[in-house]
């Protein structure tokens, strides 16, 4: 093996070496498709809607990823960000995003921090942005304290896309439709209303979500391939 052989072997060892290291979601190809799914307080990513959704996105060569957020029923907000960061890295142009209740606001939160210029389009299925004066706790746990970590930049967000979509259930007990509203409205995002859907859960009947489903389709055309 010559010098230059020698070089670029080594150089190619060293390429691989730093690329094992970094967390999947900052090794995949930039601008790509992507769709991440953000789920809400106390569930997981077999619950509700969100199979059903991701299973939806794949037939349309969209990668969904259904992000386990830790141990939901006691949601930590640093170890949630941290999670949210070891899926998505940094957002790509090609990146759809879909949240649901504590999701909506946690996903906010990390796309306020890291400004990406450009994402495909957000979808927020009950979403609030401030404390939920009809909900400080549930089950013991502080709302309210997990809320006041969350700053977001609603300019910036507005700026990422202009396909922000507020999914809003008329007779949400748990996100009052007026809280999802004031978001909607700092985010100028359009709205989808829904008569009865409860907190789109699946006690709700919602294991399906054809309203989220279809933001997402009037998105596909625009969206990278």
């Amino acid at each position: 093996m010559n010098r230059r052989q020698f070089c670029l072997s080594a150089l190619a060892s060293a390429l691989s070496a730093c690329s094992s290291s970094f967390p999947p979601a900052l090794n995949r190809q930039i601008g790509t498709n992507k769709a991440y799914i953000v789920h809400g307080y106390s569930a997981t990513p077999a619950d509700h809607w969100f199979p059903w959704l991701a299973s939806r996105l794949q037939t349309e060569g969209i990668a969904a990823d259904i992000i386990p957020l830790p141990n939901s029923s006691r949601p930590d907000f640093e170890r949630w960000q941290e999670t949210l960061a070891a899926h998505i890295g940094k957002p790509q142009p090609g990146d759809l995003f879909i949240a649901h209740s504590l999701g909506t606001i946690s996903l906010l939160h990390y796309l306020s921090r890291l400004r990406p210029p450009r994402i495909a389009g957000l979808v927020l299925v009950s979403g609030f942005g401030t404390r939920l004066p009809a909900l400080p706790s549930i089950n013991g746990y502080n709302i309210d304290a997990y809320v006041d970590k969350a700053v977001i930049n609603y300019a910036a967000i507005r700026q990422m896309s202009p396909a922000i979509y507020s999914v809003i259930s008329e007779n949400d007990t748990i996100v009052a439709p007026v809280e999802s509203l004031k978001l909607a409205r700092r985010l100028d995002s359009k709205i989808i209303s829904v008569p009865n859907g409860g907190h789109f859960l699946a006690q709700d009947g919602f294991t399906e979500m054809p309203q989220a489903w279809q933001a997402i389709e009037s998105l596909l055309p625009a969206l990278i391939r």
